[in-house]
């Protein structure tokens, strides 16, 4: 995954995969947030979000949740996932400023 929050940039995918476990979820119910949240434009595979879970827990962005005795894993956003959440929405937020000065508040 090439996200980095010293470095710029998450993924957009990375993004909508935090913004989701803000509440506990498991791996389904985060692809169906995502692709309701973007009407229909993103769907992710299982093996796409799965290795994204994996990376994201890996960096301490996502942690399980509750009972992981069942089949379903939930997972939640930890504090350093937020920091990395309200990061990338503080540069989209500078982004559609400057967008919006140059193009001539289209927006």
């Amino acid at each position: 995954m090439r996200d980095s929050v010293k470095g710029g940039a998450l993924t957009e995918v990375t993004f909508y995969i935090l913004l989701s476990l803000y509440t506990p979820k498991h791996g389904y119910a985060v692809m169906q947030f995502i692709e309701k949240k973007t009407g229909g434009r993103l769907a992710l595979g299982a093996g796409t979000l799965y290795g994204a879970l994996n990376s994201l827990q890996e960096k301490g962005w996502i942690e399980p949740s509750g009972d992981q005795k069942g089949r379903k894993k939930e997972y939640l956003i930890t504090t350093l996932g937020k920091e990395a959440a309200e990061k990338e929405l503080a540069r989209l937020q500078t982004l559609v400023c400057v967008a919006s000065g140059i193009i001539g508040g289209a927006i």
